[in-house]
């Protein structure tokens, strides 16, 4: 229930202020083009706030946290006075409404910006992306990569970490080739190796991006060593403790922390005779691995123990930190890779090169906002620049409900000289509704099949 609750405020944080940056946009440039601005509302329905400024713009806190708007005065709404005519949105030049429309999403951009920019000023630990294993006969093993090599960029885009190797590779979805630059093991030279992907199949769902193409990243090498016990779970009720090593299991030998896994992820219910090796004493105990249901719905051992695992080596960890100009241009980069890792995908769920179950609604965005806030403000903050960088995308859809399908409107007044029709538009913004309706029922439902 916590954990819930804790998803519920993050999220409702993580809204408010990214709805806020967006509606602030069409707001601070309606006031420099001398529109009038009625209300600013964060949220729809009864009010919870309210505040009006010294211009007479009403600033509210709604009940309803799903979005946010700004009125401004306009002709085709209300009816304005003589005297304030000149203040009315529709009566501004084509170029002052295309920019109020155009500030929201943009808005939003440079919010990302700033977002990545403190992150990178704080700094993140990261380590390089080095290739631990080759999968024989995959996609990675036919193209040349081999273990040991360290990832430097992927179709262009630097790669120093592996957050960047999967955003790059996302990217790929539906292509049919990639290329990788590496530098292979134990030398200083780069070369560029070409991944064929007409045969590559990934779901985003249940597959990782990198085992699907054959690579294993680095990872330390994980010890037979106790490093942690849950509390009250299983290994610890069997006597379990933090030090031990485990010798055998059921009389056969183990030798890597991968048998341990198999054998208790198989035996969920079954006692099990595993031998200790605690501080040069052999001793044996009983271990009755309790039931865990996993999302599919399998039900697998689980007995509450983590092993130690060996440190990063010293020249594979780094701290992802800039000076604040430097940090100004990384940010900028990173900004602009998710932008067009972006509209590539919803180009491709418009093509059907990404299934449309990879949609996420509500549910999931709350669970990846509570999740990061876990972690930290610096990973926070980049959950919110991702999700800034969509809204802003979103919202420039020709759809006429929202900001794109207005500047489209006014692409098309800006060809024909005239204003669309009344009668066009209102047929627009129904069919507009119809499927933001369709395609957030489909993220609903996505995310209930993810629960």
């Amino acid at each position: 229930m916590m954990g819930i609750l804790w998803n519920l405020g993050a999220f409702l944080v993580a809204l408010g202020i990214l709805i806020a940056v967006h509606e602030f946009g069409h707001f601070w440039v309606a006031r420099r083009c001398g529109v009038y601005v009625e209300r600013f509302s964060i949220g729809f329905g009864k009010a919870l706030w309210r505040r009006v400024d010294k211009q007479g713009t009403e600033f509210t806190l709604a009940m309803i946290p799903l979005g946010g708007y700004v009125k401004m005065l306009d002709e085709r709404v209300d009816t304005v006075p003589e005297e304030r005519r000149h203040q009315a949105f529709n009566n501004k030049a084509l170029w002052q409404r295309s920019a109020i429309v155009a500030a929201g999403p943009i808005a939003n951009f440079v919010f990302a910006i700033f977002a990545y920019w403190v992150v990178y000023l704080i700094g993140v630990p990261a380590v390089k992306p080095m290739i631990g294993e080759v999968a024989p006969q995959s996609i990675a093993a036919q193209a040349g990569i081999e273990s040991g090599m360290e990832l430097k960029s992927v179709s262009g885009i630097k790669t120093p970490d592996w957050e960047s190797v999967n955003m790059a590779m996302i990217g790929h979805i539906g292509d049919d080739v990639m290329t990788l630059t590496v530098v292979p093991p134990d030398e200083s030279y780069e070369e560029t190796l070409r991944l064929d992907l007409r045969d590559w199949s990934f779901d985003p769902e249940s597959e990782r991006i990198l085992t699907t193409l054959g690579i294993t990243p680095f990872s330390p090498p994980i010890t037979l060593e106790i490093g942690q016990l849950v509390d009250k779970g299983a290994a610890q009720k069997a006597g379990f403790a933090v030090g031990d090593t485990i010798v055998s299991i059921n009389d056969q030998p183990i030798v890597s922390w991968e048998q341990v896994v198999d054998i208790i992820r198989s035996n969920p219910e079954v006692a099990l005779k595993v031998q200790l090796n605690r501080a040069g004493e052999q001793i044996e105990v009983s271990l009755t691995p309790k039931t865990k249901e996993l999302s599919s719905g399998e039900l697998v051992g689980y007995a509450g123990f983590a092993p130690v695992v060996e440190a990063w080596p010293a020249d594979q960890r780094f701290q992802l930190k800039y000076g604040p100009f430097e940090a100004i241009g990384q940010a900028t980069e990173k900004t602009w890779q998710l932008v067009t890792l972006t509209f590539d995908m919803v180009t491709k769920l418009v093509t059907g090169d990404v299934a449309l179950k990879n949609l996420s609604g509500p549910i999931s965005i709350a669970k990846g906002a509570g999740t990061t806030a876990d972690y930290g403000i610096v990973y926070f903050l980049g959950f919110l620049a991702l999700i800034s960088v969509n809204l802003g995308i979103v919202n420039l859809l020709p759809l006429p409900v929202l900001d794109g399908g207005h500047l489209l409107f006014f692409a098309i007044e800006a060809v024909t000289r005239r204003p669309v029709s009344e009668r066009i538009q209102e047929i627009g913004y129904r069919l507009g509704s119809a499927i933001l309706v369709v395609l957030m029922a489909v993220a609903l439902l996505n995310d209930f099949t993810r629960l």
